[in-house]
């Protein structure tokens, strides 16, 4: 399959054709290592697929447990299981506000349901007292940070060419 990025993202191509014959197909995403990337203007990622593998988690832990489990555990199954489907790979991925805001707001609809409430200022109150990290704050300083840090220690000559912005960030986080 091909995709194409750039600001000519959306003009048709010509079709490639193999040497066998076949054609090679232009798509509007592609999974890459589990990471769905997509046709844009810029190097974008589609997170559609990890939301629906975080409900899909989140669903067969209540499946099991129901109601019959407390919040504490409920919440802590959650972050075990679940939120690694939504956070796969956001640290090496390119995430802008509008695609962390749709993040925690898949989390916030899961919460709410644990919670038995529609409201948003309730969900903030419970995950302040059960310790819950917000969706920016786990990508942004544990999963990056995490990620620049071993990034950090490679020896790989291309690891090299960006270790002083590497450095720089986890200074500043």
């Amino acid at each position: 399959m091909c995709l194409r990025i750039g600001p000519r993202c959306h003009v048709s191509c010509s079709s490639l054709t193999l040497l066998n014959g076949s054609q090679i197909a232009w798509v509007d995403n592609i999974r890459y290592l589990g990471v769905y990337l997509k046709c844009f203007r810029y190097f974008s990622c589609c997170f559609d697929h990890a939301k629906r593998s975080f409900f899909r988690s989140c669903n067969a832990i209540f499946g099991k447990i129901g109601r019959s489990a407390s919040e504490d555990t409920v919440l802590h199954l959650l972050k075990l299981k679940c939120l690694p489907c939504l956070l796969y790979a956001l640290e090496a991925c390119p995430v802008n506000r509008t695609d962390v805001q749709s993040l925690e707001f898949t989390v916030t609809r899961v919460l709410m349901k644990i919670f038995k409430t529609n409201s948003k200022d309730i969900v903030i109150e419970c995950k302040r007292y059960f310790g819950f990290r917000d969706v920016d704050e786990l990508i942004t300083y544990k999963r990056k940070r995490a990620f620049l840090a071993a990034f950090n220690v490679n020896d790989n000559s291309i690891c090299n060419v960006c270790k002083h912005a590497a450095d720089r960030i986890i200074a500043v986080s």
